[in-house]
This record gives C-alpha cells, sequence and structure tokens, in this order.
C-alpha cells in the first residue's frame, strides 16, 4: 500500500443527504482518484453514538449507501467482500448503534453486505517498530487486519479532547474496548498516531452534509453541504483544518502522523480540486466551533466546581486532554440529553483532577470526587486533613495482553458501591486510567439523583437484546480460542508494510 507522494483532496457540494447524488459523487471522486475497491473491500464510519438523543454525532445512512453503491458498482467482481465495521462508544453494544443509526436497516436492505461489530470480533496483534511509538505493539479487530481496500467514512466533527475528529480521530474506532481505554489519556494524540501504521485507507469520503460543531457526542448541527474525498489521511485532515481555520500543525495527532513519515500538512504539497473551491469551503464553515475547552472553565456559572492538576509526565502535557477532564464534559452532556433539570438537581459538587496543589472551596456538606488514578491532593476538608495519593500504573506496566473489559453492568455496580461507601463523607475517589464518560455519568446519576440513561424505557429493551447478543458472541470467541491472533496485519496475508513517500523515508 503506497502513501501518495502527492496526494489529492476533493471538495464537492451536496446541500442534501440525498442518496443518488451521494453515489454518483463518490463514484466521480472513485474515478478521479483512479481507485478501484477489490478483494475484502471495509468500510469505516462513524457511528460513536447513535439514535434519539445523538442525531449529529455519526456518519448518516443515506451517506453510507450512497458509498456503499458507489463502491460496488466500481469494483464489480474484483471485491469478494463488501464489507461495514465499527465499534461505537465504549458500553453500548455496537449493534445497538448499527441498529439507531440506520446503518442496520440500510445494509440489510442492499444486500449482499456484511457487517463487523469489532468488539464481537478476535482481535490481531499489530507488532510496531517506528522509534517514536507508545508500545511495541496494538490490537484491531480481525476484519481490519485483513482488508485489502480500506475505506474510512468519518463524520466532520469538532472533538473536545483532540480539537477535531475527521479522518484520523476515527481510526480510534478500530479498537475494542480494552485496547480502546488503553493510552487514551493525556498522549491519546500519540495513541492515534500510532494506529496509523496498522493499516491506510485507499479511499476517504467524510460526512459534512450536517457537520457536529463543540462537542463529540452531542455536537450542535452546521450545515457544510460538503463530501469531501481524498488518498490520503494527513492531506485530507489538514485540508478539513484549514476548511474551519485551524493549523493542521496545531492538532498534536495530524502533526505526528506527518513526522511519521505519512504526508506533508502543507497546502502547496496537496491538489485540491473539486466543484467548491477551498474559500467557498472556508467561508460556509467560518466561526466553526472546536469545543477544546479545559474542565474548570467549561464548569464556569454551573454548580459543579472543577480543579486539573497535570498529568504524570508533565514533560509531554500539563493537562489531560484524552483523559478524565473530557470524559466528565462528555457524560454531563448525555445526561442532560435525558434529563432536562440535570443541572437544577446537581448539587454544589467538587470534582478534582491529576496533581493538583491549590485550595479546593468546599462549603460544609459539598461533596469532593477526586477522579482518576493519577489524581493527588492534599490539605483540609470540613476541618479533616486529607491525603489522595495517587495509584497510577506506569505506561510500560500495562500490557494490552492482560487488559480487561468492565461491562456496563460491571460499572453500574462498582460506582454504586463506591458511592454508596462514602455516601456520609466529605470525598470519594474513583480510580481508573481514565476513568470512562460511562463511570463518569453514572457517578453523577448516584449525587444528582438524575436519570440513568442506560436504564431509559425507550432504550432497555433493545440494549439489554444487543448487550446479551454480544457477550454471547464474545464468550463463543474465547471459547473457540479466537480472543487474540498474535501477527501482524499486513504480515498476515504476506503483503509489505506500507511504503511511505521516499523523500519522507529517506530522512
Amino acid at each position: 500500500m503506497k502513501i501518495p507522494k502527492r496526494p489529492t483532496v476533493i471538495i464537492r457540494s451536496c446541500p442534501t443527504y440525498d442518496t443518488a447524488a451521494i453515489e454518483r459523487i463518490i463514484g466521480e471522486g472513485l474515478e478521479t482518484l483512479d481507485v478501484t475497491p477489490y478483494g475484502r473491500t471495509l468500510v469505516k464510519p462513524n457511528l460513536v453514538a447513535a439514535g434519539e438523543f445523538f442525531p449529529h454525532a455519526h456518519t448518516r445512512p443515506e451517506f453510507g449507501e450512497g458509498v456503499l453503491r458507489a463502491l460496488r458498482d466500481r469494483g464489480g467482481e474484483q471485491i469478494e467482500e463488501l464489507a461495514v465495521g465499527e465499534r461505537c462508544g465504549i458500553t453500548i453494544p455496537t449493534r445497538m448503534a448499527f441498529r439507531d443509526s440506520g446503518f442496520s436497516e440500510m445494509i440489510g436492505r442492499l444486500g449482499g453486505i456484511k457487517h463487523y461489530y469489532f468488539e464481537e470480533s478476535s482481535q490481531v496483534e499489530i507488532p510496531l517498530t517506528h522509534p517514536q511509538r507508545l508500545r511495541d505493539y496494538v490490537f484491531t479487530p480481525e476484519p481490519v487486519a485483513q482488508a485489502d481496500f480500506f475505506v474510512n467514512l468519518p463524520k466532520f466533527k469538532a472533538h473536545p479532547w483532540t480539537t477535531v475528529t475527521f479522518s484520523m480521530k476515527n481510526y480510534i474506532g478500530i479498537q475494542d474496548d480494552r485496547h480502546r481505554l488503553i493510552d487514551h489519556d493525556h498522549r491519546l494524540n500519540e495513541k492515534v498516531a500510532d494506529l496509523q501504521h496498522i493499516i491506510q485507507p485507499q479511499f476517504i469520503a467524510i460526512d459534512a452534509i450536517t457537520a457536529g460543531e463543540g462537542r463529540m457526542l452531542t455536537p450542535t448541527p452546521r450545515d457544510l453541504g460538503l463530501i469531501i474525498m481524498g488518498n490520503s489521511q494527513v492531506a485530507f485532515d489538514s485540508v478539513c483544518c484549514h476548511i474551519i481555520g485551524i493549523d493542521p500543525l496545531s492538532v498534536d495527532h495530524i502533526r505526528l502522523t506527518s513526522e511519521y513519515g505519512f504526508g506533508s500538512t502543507d497546502l502547496a504539497d496537496i491538489d485540491v480540486t473539486g466543484d467548491v473551491p477551498l474559500e467557498e469551503a472556508q467561508d460556509r464553515a467560518k466561526g466553526f466551533e472546536v469545543g477544546l475547552i479545559r474542565v474548570k472553565e467549561y464548569f464556569e456559572g454551573t454548580s459543579i466546581s472543577a480543579y486539573a492538576g497535570p498529568p504524570p509526565d508533565e514533560e509531554h502535557s500539563n493537562y489531560c486532554w484524552g483523559g478524565c477532564p473530557g470524559s466528565i464534559e462528555e457524560a454531563i452532556e448525555i445526561l442532560r440529553q435525558y434529563d432536562e433539570e440535570t443541572d437544577e438537581k446537581m448539587p454544589r459538587l467538587h470534582v478534582v483532577f491529576g496533581n493538583y496543589k491549590g485550595d479546593i472551596g468546599a462549603g460544609p456538606g459539598e461533596k469532593v470526587v477526586f477522579i482518576g488514578d493519577c489524581c493527588q491532593w492534599q490539605g483540609k476538608l470540613d476541618g479533616d486533613l486529607v491525603q489522595i495519593k495517587s495509584t497510577y500504573t506506569e505506561r510500560a506496566a500495562k500490557d494490552p495482553h492482560e487488559a480487561r473489559h468492565d461491562d456496563i453492568y460491571s460499572k453500574m455496580l462498582s460506582i454504586n458501591s463506591q458511592m454508596g461507601k462514602a455516601r456520609k463523607a466529605t470525598h470519594v475517589r474513583i480510580e481508573g486510567c481514565p476513568v470512562s464518560v460511562a463511570e463518569q455519568a453514572l457517578a453523577l446519576v448516584h449525587l444528582g439523583k438524575l436519570k440513568n440513561p442506560y436504564l431509559d424505557p425507550s432504550q432497555a429493551i433493545a440494549f439489554n437484546k444487543s448487550y446479551l447478543s454480544w457477550r454471547g458472541r464474545t464468550t463463543l470467541n474465547r471459547l473457540m480460542g479466537k480472543k487474540y491472533q498474535r501477527h501482524g496485519s499486513y504480515a498476515s496475508r504476506g503483503q509489505a508494510q506500507p511504503e511511505l513517500p521516499k523523500s519522507e523515508t529517506d530522512e
């Protein structure tokens, strides 16, 4: 698989989710880029969350249908298998995200297209050899590792932890829960850059017809009326950054991936074409909000006060953008969707992250929640001396082979137990690295006596049906010895690793 020396990014106008128009535009994009799907062709959308409360978080099914039709038309008999695969947001079974997004219905209606729920697939060990890697190997689902032609189908969105989620950030969904949470901390951008070594897409098409501003799971819709296509992730994400008016080098995973040899971020090195000039696309996206805000500022004016100290590796960052602080922002946004009285119900509360050394302004009866393994603090609460010590495990000691998944019911029991034991205490400690969005949402549910989104009557039956199917499949995989496969993706099918441009590799 070769990274183009001079990549192309195509910007096309598409004002509505008209499947026929999308199919035509995608077909023309495949022809312009001179790429033809073949063999095991895998399409990876962004289905992080879907349904009534998350209408703008995911790649739309109309968009997916147009892409699948165009791929099938162009590839013809060269395609051995056409499939859609994804791992949605943690704790929600991907089966449910496929259903709620409309992808299940769409795939069934088209016929002849497979679907893969990545957390139900056996996992393949992929070795990493580049000098800057966080670890020596990562895991990815077998359908990704065995794909001959990979199509990345992200949603054009802001991201409160990584600034944006375009093509490269969509790779978080090519890991199951256990491995997704490893390194999902203050070095998240490095993790995303490392994942680029697993596989590179031959074709990228982003759903920017209705984009998402501000948040990841609950974004504000922004009509851009665009379909953007390309054949290089660095070039593609760089152009998308320019569309919303930010420097791609300010987005760490884009900068790092470029430094690793996957292409230039310089517009002078990219052919930008299509029926919408870059300047017009920029006009459509003027004022686009990325939502990158520290937790202290995020909660200003609410009943929650937040305090954040630095994470363990201060030489890398003085703030954990990819971990616990961002998770609580997403957690409260979700709860507001399910319970419109969330802010009114929430008592005065103080949440603390990292190695915080300042004062905590908690009054009598106001609970303090220390969140995350790396949380440290010493001082007095309600007249009593409190010392919170770090339980952080060094990165090198975390073996992905030993990674464990706690499902949502385990998380509910754990959080309820911790909250119950600390009911009369001045503070409570929640450990984890990171403490996930789900766990922090459950803690806030308990503290604010809010509606639990996981027990919402409108979703309970579908959730539990999907949950049982998922657990059944993973149990069967374990019994059949299909939990892990120990070989690299490209080596496993007799192919060479992606060939980087000579100008980059020679350096």
